[in-house]
């Protein structure tokens, strides 16, 4: 079995690309299962084959702990780690070729506190991966990319994963997506594009993040896909699969 944790933003489409992505494995073949570690969603573009709300309900600890949204989340996390036998045991009673987890949508709740890197690194797995999703409509200005950039490489860290940044919403961004994309293999592009639109303390702050970013490997490029479309999915397959597979792609 393989595991891939999907991650980004808030809002980035984390549900609905753990769908597609199941579905692109699927229609090739291969015998794909869907973790949901979100306690708190209401509703989820597919079924899912474990689901932490079997064993961890929101409401619940709200009532009983008198807490509020926010801090009933956090114990809830916290909570899900205590339930790692019972997921695991799901898990290998499913046994799937390809375990995809779609984490919580603050994601600062699974990478930064210590539940959510003790879920990545005790869910038993042959080979694990990340995906970080760049959300296309937060990145269109140079600086902003640059942030979620950092954010990017931060919860990489976090994680200790090798992670493949994808973008999305590729639909709905038009002329930036061409911006964006030259932004990803070219230096001096990127440091022209933040030069006009940036003051010289942010220019200078954010030109000095993006070099030691660089420096660490990060420019690497985008791998773009469009959820509505299809489009860039065998491109992603091909990365997921010199990771998992050695190399060996899901037959198309």
């Amino acid at each position: 079995m393989k595991s891939i944790f999907i991650s980004g933003t808030a809002g980035a489409g984390k549900s609905l690309f753990t769908s597609k992505l199941y579905e692109y494995y699927t229609k090739n073949g291969a015998f794909a299962a869907v973790l949901n570690l979100d306690p708190g969603v209401e509703s989820l573009p597919y079924t899912c084959d474990i689901d932490v709300r079997d064993y961890v309900d929101i409401v619940s600890i709200m009532q009983q702990y008198d807490l509020g949204p926010n801090g009933a989340l956090i114990m809830a996390n916290d909570l899900i780690a205590s339930k790692i036998d019972d997921i695991q045991n799901e898990v290998n009673r499913v046994n799937p070729d390809y375990l995809i987890v779609d984490t919580p949508g603050q994601i600062e709740l699974f990478a930064y506190r210590s539940s959510g890197p003790f879920l990545v690194e005790n869910i038993s797995s042959e080979e694990k991966t990340s995906i970080f999703l760049f959300d296309g409509a937060l990145i269109t200005s140079p600086v902003n990319f640059v942030s979620i950039a950092l954010l990017a490489t931060s919860i990489r860290l976090r994680l200790k994963l090798s992670t493949i940044n994808v973008l999305t919403k590729t639909d709905i961004i038009g002329t930036k997506l061409k911006d964006i994309l030259q932004w990803t293999t070219s230096m001096s592009r990127l440091e022209n594009a933040i030069a006009k639109e940036a003051d010289g303390e942010t220019y200078t702050l954010t030109t000095n993040i993006l070099r030691g970013l660089n420096l660490g490997g990060f420019a690497q490029g985008l791998i773009p896909v469009s959820n509505v479309t299809g489009d860039g999915f065998v491109n992603l397959e091909g990365a997921l699969s010199r990771i998992l597979n050695l190399g060996e792609e899901v037959e198309d």
